[in-house]
């Protein structure tokens, strides 16, 4: 407790990005699926394909401007990327086009679920070193307090005053709450603590490495089917729950205690990965963080009521717990801080591609006749094999960490 105490602004600061980014995240946007897909007439391959083009493009933006979070104070950068977020909400409420639709869920999804999530995975990780694990844990909390909270209020305010309206109280929260909230925590700044005098952590080899050399090294290609697979996965599986829904006979609204069990899982696997990152280093959990995912795979296609739905995606919360630790250490531990946030932004925007990829894909799929439920022993397969094949993978990291210079 004395840790939380004594970093309580900086930590409530992390909290509240990952919760604002709730906004552009893909279970967010996919309680409105079913009346977006019904006011603009597309079938679930249609929108699946809008919402790959949105986030793919996100993801190239980020490539551009993740780099800003290494040269523009937190403070400022925070608050536009906040304002313009406000300004897609407003967008969701009114628009009426497709083409302005494509514009607004390409916005919430670079503002969201692209630059919150990366400003707060690479503030903390400069600003904690030695508990930098324990920092993730729990600023890593408010992706899914935000994901066991908001689907139950969403349901309850769209059925009263419409889906639309939704959206505008969406883009008030914001201007009135998660704005006015940033620009108090950030009224002060705090340097990298825990090693070179305030300098920060480097990585292999003792050195800060750049985005040139990261990329130049293939120890970072061997990460990218792991970084791909999370983010994938865990879109689909919310982005199809309406589709889900329909195919299974249940109603919408018994869905929503599986969220939960998904952010209760989510919460206290984060906990504990955080320790083990801390301790042992991220790389040690690469080869049984997609285990769970797997399973949780396996288990949706026989599914019959909500209660065993709530089962599989508890077990996907339990690899995305391990995952967003990762998603957090894994980079400045191997690559140092000094250039985080631009090296960052190459591993944010693959884990944002492979989200674009997903609903895309896994919705042309459901369009030729194939449920998703039906898609989950091919996904969970997947996880199996890429778990195999981190294991090589973080002995290999291991034994670079250990080196002085490249031999």
């Amino acid at each position: 407790m004395s840790f939380v105490r004594e970093n309580a602004r900086w930590l409530a600061t992390g909290l509240l990005l990952s919760l604002g980014s709730s906004f552009g995240q893909t279970y967010f946007i996919a309680l409105f699926a079913g009346e977006i897909r019904a006011a603009y007439g597309l079938t679930d391959g249609q929108w699946g394909g809008i919402y790959t083009v949105a986030t793919l493009s996100s993801a190239v933006l980020l490539i551009a401007l993740g780099g800003r979070a290494d040269t523009m104070r937190l403070s400022r950068l925070a608050l536009i990327v906040a304002v313009v977020l406000a300004v897609a909400a407003v967008l969701m409420a009114v628009g009426q086009s497709v083409w302005l639709l494509v514009v607004t869920v390409f916005l919430l999804r670079f503002c969201g679920q692209g630059m919150m999530t990366h400003m707060k995975a690479t503030a903390m990780a400069r600003w904690f070193v030695a508990t930098r694990g324990r920092a993730m844990a729990i600023t890593n909390l408010g992706y899914p307090v935000g994901e066991a909270l908001l689907p139950l209020l969403v349901i309850g305010v769209v059925a009263a005053i419409g889906w639309r309206a939704t959206w505008g109280v969406t883009a008030l929260v914001i201007v009135a709450v998660l704005i006015p909230l940033l620009m108090v925590l950030l009224s002060q700044d705090r340097a990298p603590k825990g090693s070179n005098g305030g300098q920060g952590s480097p990585g292999l080899y003792g050195r800060h490495w750049t985005r040139a050399e990261v990329l130049s090294h293939p120890l970072f290609y061997a990460f990218i089917p792991f970084l791909l697979t999370p983010g994938f996965i865990g879109t689909v599986v919310f982005f199809h729950a309406v589709h889900v829904a329909e195919v299974k006979g249940w109603d919408l609204i018994q869905l929503g205690p599986s969220y939960s069990s998904y952010a209760i899982a989510s919460v206290t696997v984060g906990f504990l990965s955080g320790a083990l990152a801390d301790r042992f280093g991220p790389t040690r959990l690469l080869p049984f963080a997609l285990i769970p995912m797997a399973l949780g795979m396996f288990l949706i296609g026989p599914a019959d009521t909500p209660m065993e739905w709530a089962a599989a995606l508890a077990l996907v919360g339990v690899t995305q717990g391990v995952a967003a630790t990762l998603g957090g250490t894994l980079m400045p531990t191997l690559f140092g801080t000094n250039h985080l946030g631009s090296v960052r932004a190459i591993a944010t925007a693959i884990m944002v591609v492979s989200t674009a990829i997903g609903p895309g894909l896994t919705g042309w799929v459901i369009d030729l006749g194939i449920t998703y439920p039906e898609q989950g022993i091919a996904q969970g397969l997947w996880c199996l094999l890429i778990s195999a094949a981190m294991v090589p993978v973080m002995l290999w990291a291991g034994r670079l960490q250990k080196q002085k210079a490249p031999v």
